[in-house]
């Protein structure tokens, strides 16, 4: 008996893992229609649909919102360096953060 729990505590994990860690999937408690109105600011260089219209800037979506999350809070923090995104996460809250990241990363990415 305790081999098969150890085997559904590992297949638990692994499986709360791969959503957690799955592109396109959204946080549960994001909104998307506060991250929708909040990407206005960044549609000059990231698109409206979230392909960008700069070279130097990055498609965002279809981007996992994990990894958006972490990015938005190391510009707001200065762990990470860019000047333009630096100041433009200066003034976003984290309930900002959590809704942008889940937006862009509700929206389907199509190949060029």
């Amino acid at each position: 008996m305790k081999g098969s729990s150890g085997a559904a505590a590992v297949a638990k994990v692994l499986f709360l893992t791969s959503a957690a860690l799955s592109p396109g999937t959204p946080a549960w408690s994001a909104d998307l229609a506060a991250g929708r109105s909040k990407a206005v600011q960044c549609a000059t260089c990231h698109g409206t649909n979230g392909i960008a219209t700069l070279p130097e800037a990055p498609n965002l979506a279809g981007q996992n919102s994990i990894y958006l999350e972490k990015a938005l809070r190391d510009f707001k923090s200065g762990m990470r360096k860019n000047e333009m995104m630096s100041l433009m996460a200066e003034g976003l809250t984290d309930t900002d953060i959590e809704n942008l990241a889940a937006y862009y990363a509700s929206l389907g990415c199509k190949p060029g």
